[in-house]
């Protein structure tokens, strides 16, 4: 009944615009681009870069495509290509550490990267490539494959649809890969890092056809060595394939991608018992020696969009992703004198995911007002294979500031699952179809936007060993959104807007707190986090900021003791203001940063004694500034200077425990000139200038608590060449 009234929803949604096609097109009586008011709103078409080339000027809004800033209702930035190489990034990461609304850590008992956005974990599961979920590497993305990194502020539901992987709260980031430009290009690159860590890369690309109408871009890159952090050793390979092509009526992308990422003896996150230990020294590694991570990726995506007429633009992308994972953990405890615990887990996963989605989008107009009317259907199917095994849980001891390095143990304390061949243990669906309408006013300086996403999710559970089905939820929802944008002036853009989030419902336990639970095995409604946000934008040309403020509430869960009834009558709510600068205000100086003030509240606790407090690892205040500055006295050199600051951070539920505020500073160098007619860039980058010992972050994972340690201080080279 579900697919079914999916398919139905979808098919009326679509065939509904494209029968109207002919009479909207008859009721323009000029262009009916939205020049004024849209960039483009192109599925595959990029926005051009902002003065500076840090950022560029729009970025992808969910199913209407690429806006520009000005016209978009929303929070976001879009940071560009060149910002990354100029860098030295070597993951999307690394690129959101020049965002002043994110924050960086890592997964729960994992690697994986992990974005916090306005105070809400973003995984890097749930990112968008090209606008498809689910498609990209799970545990890292290497920077050489992208050609932006689009951070999102705010609830997305509506826009993209749930996140498969739970998360979308706080925001989203969509990343779009690398086209060839008008120009080849052939450019080799080659570098080190920390120890003795060797980099090279290759970036080629041609555009041939009539005009130039294909384009084609291959990446190549390698890590290998260790790292800056003792003991620590990465072999990474990258191979990233993109495909292009710009006609008149017609625009088609396709992306292939391969990546092999597995470091040996990773540091470890740290979980405290009680208060938390002093920093060690950050190049010290206290991981064992047998543990590391190992993953392999391959995906890819294709995106094309076709306009039937001057006012009608349909379009269809699809993707997938085999992704395979192993590895052998051992993330430790440790008490306040730094003495640790920890035990073995070795995990096996593979993963196999589908992701598709189609639309149309019309123009037209309605007397003096301009619509775009816009309806997607889009769907996510993934297949999990999984395995686990323990050592004994009893662990081993150690130490952070004296590690002591024990024989791998035996993992045969508990295990499911082949490691080598695991089984399939999970099952997630996501369908959903959307429709909105953008209107313009006043000439265009006035839009409203309202809209409405109907989202299906199917989620099945099986056994590790017998692969008999233990568990799963279905359930569905609408999802609306609400937005406005008045332009009083061309330098400035006031806008507001409404949007949720859907975040998977619980089961209801047998117990708790001792007391039996009525509905216990229930399972909840997804919980529609709920977004109100203001905020203003100003374009001066070749400067511009964004100022906002938000409000987002999540339910979770509550147990009323009286009823002895399991809900979702918890809440935290995270209220905050953000203030976001980006361009060159003066010839030759470049910045990126801004602010971010936050007040993240339990209201409603599954414990009542946690009401009130604030949630763990959300700091109260975080900000960052990156300025380059090219020195007129020597053609070609240019100076980077980078503080990241974040405030204190809550570290236990009950707000007992904090961790201290921390600051961090960068500051790089970069010579560009010619030798034998061939443009050469010499780079030089050190992070953590002042070699701080610090942890820098709590937890991600919602309710944990772990500690990630801070880089040591890193020093990257590297020099390319054009040719």
């Amino acid at each position: 009944m579900r697919i079914s009234l999916f398919g139905l929803l979808a098919s009326a949604s679509v065939a509904t615009l494209l029968d109207a096609a002919p009479a909207l097109a008859q009721q323009s009586e000029a262009p009916t681009i939205l020049s004024d008011i849209v960039v483009t709103g192109s599925q595959v078409a990029l926005p051009p870069a902002y003065a500076g080339g840090q950022v560029a000027r729009g970025g992808r809004v969910g199913l209407f495509g690429n806006l520009g800033v000005m016209d978009t209702p929303f929070s976001s930035t879009s940071f560009t290509e060149k910002l990354a190489r100029d860098q030295q990034a070597r993951s999307v990461g690394d690129v959101l550490q020049n965002d002043p609304a994110v924050r960086l850590t890592k997964g729960f008992g994992n690697f994986q990267e992990l974005y916090v956005i306005r105070g809400f974990p973003v995984y890097s599961d749930d990112m968008t490539y090209n606008g498809l979920y689910g498609v990209l590497p799970r545990q890292f993305v290497a920077a050489e494959l992208l050609e932006r990194v689009e951070v999102f502020r705010g609830a997305t539901a509506f826009l993209n649809g749930a996140a498969p992987g739970g998360s979308g709260v706080g925001g989203a980031v969509n990343l779009a890969p690398k086209r060839a430009g008008d120009a080849p290009l052939n450019r080799l690159t080659a570098g080190c890092e920390g120890g003795d860590q060797i980099y090279a890369a290759a970036d080629l690309s041609r555009r041939f056809g009539r005009d130039g109408d294909w384009g084609l871009r291959l990446n190549l890159a390698s890590r290998a060595g260790e790292g800056a952090v003792e003991g620590e050793d990465r072999d990474m390979k990258v191979i990233g394939l993109g495909l292009d092509h710009r006609g008149d009526r017609a625009r088609f992308s396709a992306d292939l991608g391969w990546q092999d990422n597995r470091i040996d003896a990773p540091r470890p996150q740290v979980t405290p018992n009680g208060a938390i230990p002093r920093a060690p020294d950050a190049d010290k590694n206290f991981a064992q020696p047998w543990t590391y991570t190992d993953e392999t990726q391959l995906f890819g995506a294709a995106r094309g969009e076709f306009d039937v007429t001057d006012a009608v633009t349909v379009w269809a992308a699809v993707g997938g992703r085999d992704g395979k994972e192993r590895n052998s953990l051992a993330n430790p405890r440790a008490n306040a004198d730094g003495s640790l615990n920890a035990y073995r887990f070795d995990n096996g996963r593979r993963d196999q995911v589908f992701s598709a989605d189609v639309g149309v989008r019309a123009d037209f107009a309605t007397g003096p007002v301009r619509h775009r009317l816009v309806a997607s259907a889009a769907q996510v199917q993934s297949r999990e294979k999984n395995s686990y095994a323990f050592s004994d849980f009893g662990g081993f001891a150690s130490n952070l500031y004296a590690p002591v390095f024990t024989p791998a143990p035996a993992p045969t304390a508990l295990a499911a699952g082949s490691l080598t061949d695991p089984t399939v243990v999970g099952r997630v669906r996501t369908n959903s179809v959307a429709i909105a309408d953008m209107a313009s006013f006043l000439d265009d300086r006035l839009m409203i936007t309202l809209g409405a996403r109907y989202q299906e999710i199917d989620t099945r559970s099986y056994d590790y060993n017998t692969t008999a089905r233990n568990g799963g939820y279905a359930s569905d929802a609408v999802t609306p959104v609400f937005a406005v944008v008045y332009r009083p002036i061309d330098k400035v853009s006031l806008y507001a807007n409404y949007s949720e989030a859907l975040v998977p419902g619980k089961t209801a336990p047998g117990a708790v707190n001792g007391l039996p639970v009525a509905n216990a095995g229930e399972v909840l409604e997804p919980f529609r986090a709920e977004q109100n946000e203001i905020g203003v934008k100003y374009d001066a040309g070749a400067f511009g900021a964004t100022l906002s403020a938000f409000r987002t509430t999540l339910p979770s869960e509550y147990f009323d003791a009286a009823t002895r009834t399991y809900s979702a009558g918890g809440e935290q709510e995270n209220r905050g203001v953000e203030l976001t600068v980006f361009g060159e205000p003066l010839e030759g100086v470049r910045v990126i940063g801004g602010a971010t003030w936050l007040d993240a509240e339990i209201k409603r606790a599954l414990n009542p004694a946690l009401d009130g407090k604030s949630a763990i690892g959300v700091p109260d205040f975080q900000a960052n500034l990156n300025v380059e500055w090219d020195i007129r006295a020597v053609d070609g050199l240019t100076l980077e200077g980078r503080v990241v600051h974040t405030g204190a951070q809550p570290a236990s539920a009950d707000n007992a425990v904090e961790l201290d505020s921390w600051t961090r500073y960068d500051a790089g160098v970069r010579y560009a000139f010619e030798a034998g007619g061939k443009p050469l860039t010499l780079r030089a980058r050190v992070e953590n200038l002042t070699d701080e010992n610090q942890w820098v972050a709590v937890g991600g994972y919602p309710g944990s608590n772990y500690l990630t340690l801070g880089a040591p201080r890193t020093l990257r080279l590297s020099i390319s060449a054009e040719f």
